[in-house]
């Protein structure tokens, strides 16, 4: 018998729930590299999209776990693979699938890894039909991210390098927001399939899916014929930078 899941579709604890179309896009796109590659289906949506973390199974990836074979076995009986991939992920929808950090200010957090590297997060807060990345928030933005390094200035005397990863430094009004050469250290990172860096892309406020986007991506893969460059249809690449922490206390002057 297969886990059970309480359906509760209601309360959210102020989780964003994302529409259907982003999982029905992540669906397509596994069922062409399924195709392009040879690949299981199954196997295909472990690898090559983000439903796994979607449904709060961690970051693991094991295609073993109890709940990722009981959304599998619907798959395999389900009359419509998109309607059960979707009322799977709102039986727990978004539960424990937020990165572990030290603190938020704004849209921004951090957490530190290996204990001495500093990995920033960005999540839109602000009022619904307010871009968070627009010239008349930049002022917000940069006051946020002042307080938030004097903060990790007060709690680590020891030096740090602060690193990010995610397709948002493709943006140069994200990137305006922090250290030159933290901007300008951005390279390309190819197969995070699995990433919300690559595919928070196609997300608006709210959790809607922006059309004119997935639409051009749709269009893309499916024009492929081979499982090569399949990740070249994605709008934006993920970006991974890095700077020492030193760069990001003069910046901001804390």
């Amino acid at each position: 018998m297969a886990p059970s899941r309480e359906l509760d579709v209601a309360s959210r604890d102020g989780r964003t729930i994302f529409a259907r179309e982003f999982f029905d896009l992540q669906l397509t796109f596994a069922e062409t590299a399924a195709a392009l590659s040879g690949i299981p289906l199954e196997l295909a949506l472990l690898k090559y999209t983000n439903l796994y973390v979607r449904f709060g199974l961690g970051r693991d990836f094991d295609s073993e776990h109890e709940l990722w074979r009981a959304y599998v076995a619907g798959l395999k009986t389900a009359a419509d693979a998109r309607e059960w991939t979707y009322r799977y992920y709102l039986m727990d929808a978004e539960a424990n699938t937020s990165p572990a950090v030290l603190a938020t200010v704004g849209c921004f957090s951090y957490a530190v890894l290996d204990s001495d590297v500093v990995r920033l997060h960005f999540r839109n807060v602000d009022p619904e039909g307010c871009s968070p990345l627009s010239a008349a928030r930049y002022g917000q933005r940069r006051a946020e991210l002042t307080e938030l390094f004097a903060q990790i200035k007060s709690e680590f005397a020891r030096e740090l390098v602060v690193a990010g990863v995610s397709w948002l430094y493709n943006l140069n009004a994200y990137r305006r927001l922090f250290p030159p050469d933290y901007a300008a250290s951005a390279r390309a990172v190819h197969g995070l399939y699995r990433s919300m860096p690559l595919w928070g892309q196609f997300l608006h406020y709210g959790g809607g899916v922006k059309t004119a986007m997935a639409r051009t991506f749709l269009e893309a893969i499916a024009e492929r014929r081979s499982i090569a460059g399949l990740g070249d249809c994605f709008p934006f690449p993920v970006l991974t930078v890095e700077a020492p922490i030193q760069s990001f206390y003069a910046f901001y002057g804390v």
